[in-house]
């Protein structure tokens, strides 16, 4: 039976940049308190016409050309996102459509923070069952579309952005293990609550602010602290591996203080833990791949290495994986510029 791996990575920014100088103007909140609490310092904000397969697009392009799959190779594309373009048509098949992967079937997953893994596991099962060989897995929010900029707990934590890995089957290497786990009597700590068929949009709907995310920051943070731990450990247990087997620890990147804890307790010194909260803030399903991709272009994550994915979010729902890396990654084309626009002139376009 073969072995599914990640034969290529790949993200993408928005170049919008807001700073926590930037937010002081718009909410009763200090870059002190921003970073003391969550160690974020700025976030990217999509444009007002930039919605999630747009960004799903562009990661998915860099990590086909990483991969070396053409999109007809492709025969499924998973997207995780809880920010989708629209109830229907998915997200994935708009993206699907645009790359121009006429042979993928396509469809959405919604398992918020932890819908990337989620993804990623499924994904390895049609491969593993020999059902597909090459499959595109894409975290992508447009966070920014369902924050109210009014609430300073809230608004102060999440970005957008989008990630992407083409999975397939690996001779060395590859996925060893995955856990993933749910906790519904929870959902309430987290969740966007009208707009479904339980609230569908109303006057009363929008009058209250319930197209927004509304979250329980303290029960969430608790929650995280205990799951990261513990989801770790249960990957573990699955693969048989030492904590020190680990080369390099991806978390999602929702708070430094929960991701230090999940440090610690793995006993992994900070060089070895890929951390881009500072400068994105939580981008939901792309967190993970993003860091990801960063840390595999950087070329700090090479072949043979094992690396630990792990994350949470609403639901609530939880998950982890060991992947064993299969391949060194060489420039197969010209990393895009950084954003050079300043902060204060990106500041609060499409933002309220």
């Amino acid at each position: 039976m073969p072995k599914a791996g990640i034969l290529g990575t790949g993200s993408h920014l928005p170049d919008r940049v807001l700073t926590n100088f930037d937010l002081e103007k718009m909410v009763d909140t200090t870059d002190e308190w921003i970073r003391v609490r969550t160690g974020i310092r700025e976030r990217r904000i999509a444009s007002p016409e930039e919605a999630s397969s747009d960004l799903a697009y562009h990661a998915a392009r860099r990590a086909l050309e990483a991969a070396k799959v053409a999109p007809e190779d492709l025969e499924l594309i998973i997207v995780a996102t809880i920010t989708p373009d629209s109830a229907f048509p998915s997200t994935a098949n708009i993206l699907q459509d645009r790359l121009g992967a006429k042979r993928a079937a396509a469809f959405d997953l919604a398992a918020a923070c932890s819908g990337f893994l989620y993804a990623v596991a499924a994904a390895a099962q049609f491969i593993e069952a020999g059902a597909y060989r090459h499959v595109l897995v894409v975290g992508a929010e447009t966070l920014s579309k369902i924050v109210d900029w009014e609430d300073r707990s809230t608004c102060v934590l999440f970005g957008d952005g989008a990630g992407a890995v083409v999975m397939g089957p690996v001779e060395q290497g590859g996925l060893h293990a995955f856990a993933l786990g749910s906790d519904g009597s929870g959902g309430c700590l987290l969740e966007l609550p009208a707009g479904g068929s339980r609230r569908p949009a109303s006057h009363e709907t929008v009058d209250q602010r319930l197209h927004y995310l509304k979250m329980n920051g303290r029960e969430v943070f608790k929650f995280a602290v205990r799951i990261m731990n513990e989801a770790s450990e249960a990957v573990l247990a699955k693969t048989g591996l030492d904590k020190g087997a680990l080369d390099f620890l991806v978390p999602h990147q929702a708070n430094l203080r929960i991701i230090e804890s999940a440090r610690e307790r793995l006993g992994l010194p900070p060089e070895k833990v890929v951390v881009n909260l500072d400068r994105y803030g939580n981008m939901s399903t792309a967190s993970i791949p993003v860091a990801l991709d960063e840390a595999v272009r950087a070329g700090k994550i090479k072949a043979g290495d094992r690396v630990l994915l792990v994350g949470f979010g609403a639901g609530l729902t939880w998950g982890a994986a060991i992947v064993e890396w299969s391949y060194t990654h060489q420039a197969i084309v010209a990393e895009p510029p950084s954003a050079t626009r300043s902060a204060e002139g990106a500041r609060t376009e499409g933002v309220r």
